[in-house]
């Protein structure tokens, strides 16, 4: 009898030994069989379900980890019903795996940095580690840390137990160490591919996509109206909020990179747009929003009357507009804070913000408004301006209408409504505008535009209809946002650039993704700790200059609160073969949703810990600890309540698992963890 078979799968003949399973014969000639339970050091045991084939003349479907190879065996992998019994496999496994993927922090991130983990780096004391983490996605970590309205705070857990981790002050602290130790915390730099790109605007959205695209190999350019690079995060972010120094510093990084940079260049005025697309291989346009909105209000174009933007701007440059005595902002976002605030170190003994809303539906953070309130902003809530007046052409006023909040729209909001007959005259020498922003399409006619005047670009590859121009940030499709939502469309635009020039085509699929369902009880033993507290200046002191007003975490401070994370996210989520094949497969997580199998932490192998949530009862654990002799897992319970916990009862029969770690490798889903001795 021969030792060899020859068999076929998918089309494909291949010779097989006798007596081996289909599994490894199909392994060995290069095709892939989905597995979660195989192990090839032990005989087979076929738990999961997911390793199905079909074979010509049996009715029935095989598992690949079991079934024997046959003479002249006819085999299919991606059949049809192949298909559908293993997303069906996969779709219990999933409906009983109580477990994130990613954390909620980096899912509620537009750039999906993963704020988990340089949390964890900085918790373990290596912040050169977590900068580089956060550059895999935000190449401005110092800068953007400081200015970002954390979203990813927003997300996190630990709010359900005390407070919210500080995670973007962490990620400054870190990135400002990282400077200071002159460490490299860049990505590798590609070879060089011969293609250029020119980019339009030197903002994060700019900035960003030519980090990107410098790493792939590309040569990029980057043409800004403005003399230095930063966009908004210079021009629209006070000095006190954000060092130009530590903006100048990451910068730097960046041109180091290869990145050329040509400051006071107009699009449409000092070079066209056209003569821009013919110098390179692709074109970004990521010129961000510059026009201030108007308030269509009669008197706004007095002297003394400025944009948010504009007023910011010009202050940034070193020509303050001359505010008086007295000062009023319109508006309730951030930019209407860093104006008011900005006012008052100019020296105005009496500055207002009027919004027309409550201070609860204000969009501005509340650690700005609380601030500003410290400075001595008097806020001027149900108050909307119906008249900007003046004398000899410059504003010495604003009637103010006052306002109340109507009944809510289908969405909740309640709209501001005037009150009939109700005014007042505040007594002005100039006022701020800033109600908005946005974008300035001049120079860029040629490109396709939105209802609202902005570039239309694809939602998801960013490209325009001109061949080989994409748009990204503030300019395009929904308009003027903060600046990690432009450093997220940079990426996405930068990947898709780098595509399009190696001549291929990338399919948007949205990731499958377990998220774990949040319960009271998840919180019930946490224990509590108050939330690092940001030292800051005295605002006596600070509403005095334009120093940096927050005095940075020390390395005990920011180590000690980047240990009050609670981990939700797996580690092992990019080694995870149960996401993977999920992912894969498009499969629904929730369509088998019902009671969970008992949850629960521990570390009773001392160096390994076991999430139950995570555990899909494979076996492999249990059966590759016991090949080694030990024994030490095993099934307890019975029916839907069986659960794997180790089964022992002398602490020395765990001295062995740091060296061993044999169930840790063979878990598919990270429900095993080695933390260590």
């Amino acid at each position: 009898m021969s030792d060899t078979v020859k068999m076929i799968i998918d089309g494909k003949e291949i010779t097989a030994y006798a007596g081996e399973t289909v599994l490894n014969a199909a392994s060995r000639n290069g095709i892939e069989i989905p597995n979660l339970c195989y192990l090839k050091e032990l005989s087979p045991y076929g738990a999961c379900g997911v390793c199905v084939v079909e074979q010509e003349g049996y009715p029935k479907l095989l598992r690949a980890c079991s079934a024997k190879v046959t003479e002249n065996a006819v085999i299919r992998t991606d059949s049809e019903k192949c298909l559908k019994a293993r997303r069906l496999a996969l779709e219990l496994l999933m409906g009983d795996h109580d477990a994130d993927c990613k954390g909620p922090c980096t899912l509620n991130c537009p750039a999906g940095t993963d704020c988990q983990r340089y949390v964890a780096e900085i918790a373990d004391g290596d912040f050169v580690a977590a900068t580089r983490t956060v550059k895999e996605k935000v190449p401005l970590p110092a800068s953007v840390g400081r200015v970002c309205p954390h979203p990813c705070e927003t997300a996190c857990r630990r709010k359900n137990a005390d407070e919210a981790i500080s995670i973007a002050f962490l990620k400054a602290f870190a990135a400002d160490r990282a400077m200071e130790s002159g460490a490299v915390t860049d990505g590798m730099k590609s070879a060089p591919t011969g293609k250029t790109v020119g980019i339009i605007g030197g903002g994060p959205a700019g900035l960003s996509a030519a980090y990107r695209l410098a790493l792939y190999g590309h040569k990029v350019t980057i043409y800004d109206k403005m003399p230095k690079a930063g966009g908004m995060l210079r021009y629209g972010i006070p000095e006190y909020r954000l060092p130009k120094a530590v903006l100048d510093a990451e910068t730097d990084a960046i041109f180091a990179l290869g990145v050329e940079f040509c400051g006071d260049t107009e699009i449409g005025k000092d070079i066209p747009f056209d003569e821009i697309r013919a110098k390179h291989d692709a074109v970004l346009v990521a010129n961000g929003a510059w026009k201030s909105v108007s308030l269509r209000c009669k008197g706004e174009e007095l002297d003394g009357v400025f944009g948010g933007i504009d007023f910011l701007r010009e202050t940034a440059l070193g020509n303050a507009p001359a505010v008086g005595k007295s000062c009023a902002v319109v508006g309730g976002g951030n930019t209407a804070m860093d104006a008011c605030r900005t006012a008052v170190r100019l020296g105005a003994e009496n500055v207002y913000v009027i919004y027309r809303r409550t201070r609860n539906e204000m969009p501005a953070e509340d650690i700005e408004i609380s601030e500003a309130e410290e400075e001595g902003v008097v806020f001027r809530f149900l108050s909307n301006p119906a008249e900007i007046v003046g004398e000899n052409g410059h504003v010495n006023g604003v009637v103010l209408q006052k306002m109340r909040l109507g009944e809510p729209d289908e969405k909740g909001r309640r709209a501001p409504v005037p009150v009939e007959g109700e005014t007042e005259l505040l007594p002005l020498d100039s006022i701020i505008i800033a109600a908005g922003q946005k974008n300035d399409p001049s120079g860029f006619e040629a490109l396709p535009k939105t209802k609202r005047g902005t570039i239309e670009a694809d939602i998801c590859t960013l490209a325009t209809s001109l061949d080989g121009v994409f748009a990204a940030g503030d300019t395009t499709n929904n308009g003027a946002s903060v600046a990690i939502d432009a450093i997220a469309e940079a990426n996405t635009a930068a990947k898709y650039i780098d595509a399009y020039l190696n001549g291929i085509e990338i399919p948007y699929k949205r990731p499958v993704l377990s998220e774990r369902r949040v319960r009271p009880e998840m919180f019930e033993d946490v224990q509590k700790e108050p939330r690092a507290v940001m030292p800051c200046r005295t605002p006596s002191e600070r509403r005095k200059d334009f120093k940096e007003i927050n005095l940075g975490f020390s390395a005990e401070e920011a180590v000690r609160e980047a240990k009050r994370c609670l981990d939700c996210g797996c580690r092992e989520y990019g080694n995870c073969r149960l996401i993977k094949y999920a992912d894969e497969y498009d499969i629904d997580c929730v369509k088998f949703t019902g009671e969970f199998h008992p949850g629960f932490k521990e570390r009773r192998l001392v160096c390994i810990e076991r999430n139950q949530n995570k555990c899909i009862l494979c076996n492999a654990c249990v059966r590759v600890c016991e090949s080694t002799g030990k024994g030490l897992l095993g099934l307890v319970g019975r029916g839907f309540d069986t659960v794997i916990r180790p089964e022992f009862n002398n602490s020395d029969a765990v001295k062995g698992c740091v060296n061993c770690r044999k169930c840790v490798d063979s878990c598919p889903t990270g429900a095993l963890r080695f933390i260590g001795e």
